[in-house]
C-alpha cells in the first residue's frame, strides 16, 4: 500500500503532469477571457451566453475548435489531479488547522477544474451547447427547490458562492494572489502581472457575489425564474441604471482576469 502511495505521490509530482496543469491555468483564463468579451458584446447591444459553456461553445467555432478542445481538456483535467495530489499528499507539516485549510482549499479547485475538463469533453465529443443556459439554471433550482431540505441547500450555496466572491474582491486589493507567483524581476512586468491580478481578482469577486445574491434571492422569494447563473446574472446587471456601463467595466475585469491567468501558468508556485 505504502509503494503505491508513493508512486501516486510521484505521478502527481511529475514534470510532464506538472506542464500539462500550467497549460490547465491558461485554459482557465482563455475561458474568462471569452466570459468577458462576451459580456462586453452584451453591453454593446449583441447576444451571446456570457458563462462558461457560451465561453466553450465560442471556442469550439473556431477553425482550430476540436484541437483547442482537446487540449483544453487534458489541460484542465491534468490541473485537476495537481490540485488533487496536494489535497492527498502536499501540507502535510502545517498545523492542523492551516493544513485543513490548505487541504480543503485544494479539494474545491481540484473539482472546479474537473467540472471544467468535464465541460471541454462534452463539446470536444459533440454532446454539449453553449444554448438555454438560463433557462437550465432555472431548472436545475426548481429542481432542487422541490426536494427535501432544498431551499435551505439554495441558501447555503447561493451563500457560498457570494462569500467566495467577496473573498476574490478581498485577494485582488490586498494583493495576496502574488505569493502564489515567482513575480518577474523587471519591475514593469511585475507592475502589470500585479495589475492584472488585482482588476481581475475584484472583477471576478464581483460576478460571483452578483450570482451567489441572486440564488439567495431566487430561494427566499420563491422566484425559480431569478436563479438564472452567471449568463443571467450579468445580463439582469446590463439592465440596471448605468447598466451597460458597469456591464462593460465588469467584462473589461474578467479579460483582464483571463490575462492574469494566462499568466500565472508561466509564474505559478506548483
Amino acid at each position: 500500500m505504502r509503494q503505491a502511495a508513493d508512486a501516486a505521490e510521484e505521478v502527481t509530482n511529475s514534470r510532464p503532469l506538472e506542464f500539462l496543469a500550467r497549460a490547465g491555468f491558461a485554459a482557465s483564463g482563455v475561458l474568462h477571457f471569452l466570459v468577458g468579451a462576451i459580456a462586453i458584446r452584451l453591453a454593446m447591444g449583441g447576444n451571446g451566453s456570457a458563462d462558461v459553456s457560451g465561453a466553450v461553445a465560442e471556442l469550439a467555432g473556431q477553425p482550430a475548435g476540436p484541437f483547442l478542445l482537446w487540449s483544453c481538456f487534458a489541460a484542465c483535467a491534468a490541473l485537476a489531479v495537481w490540485q488533487a495530489g496536494d489535497a492527498i499528499f502536499d501540507f502535510n507539516h502545517l498545523s492542523t488547522k492551516k493544513k485543513a485549510g490548505k487541504k480543503a482549499r485544494a479539494v474545491a479547485q481540484a473539482l472546479v477544474y474537473a467540472a471544467l475538463a468535464l465541460t471541454f469533453f462534452s463539446f470536444a465529443r459533440g454532446t454539449g451547447s453553449g444554448d438555454d443556459n438560463r433557462q437550465r439554471a432555472t431548472d436545475l433550482t426548481i429542481t432542487i427547490m422541490q426536494a427535501p431540505g432544498g431551499t435551505a441547500v439554495l441558501v447555503v450555496v447561493g451563500l457560498a458562492v457570494a462569500v467566495t466572491g467577496v473573498a476574490y474582491g478581498i485577494r485582488g486589493f490586498r494583493k495576496s494572489f502574488e505569493k502564489h507567483l515567482v513575480l518577474p524581476s523587471s519591475p514593469p512586468a511585475r507592475t502589470a502581472v500585479t495589475i492584472l491580478g488585482v482588476v481581475g481578482y475584484v472583477a471576478k469577486g464581483t460576478v460571483l457575489l452578483l450570482t451567489g445574491l441572486l440564488i439567495v434571492i431566487a430561494d427566499v422569494q420563491l422566484h425559480p425564474e431569478q436563479s438564472t447563473g452567471l449568463d443571467g446574472g450579468l445580463k439582469a446587471l446590463r439592465d440596471q441604471p448605468f447598466g451597460i456601463y458597469v456591464l462593460a467595466a465588469v467584462g473589461s475585469g474578467l479579460i483582464c482576469y483571463g490575462l492574469y491567468m494566462v499568466v500565472r501558468g508561466r509564474l505559478a508556485r506548483m
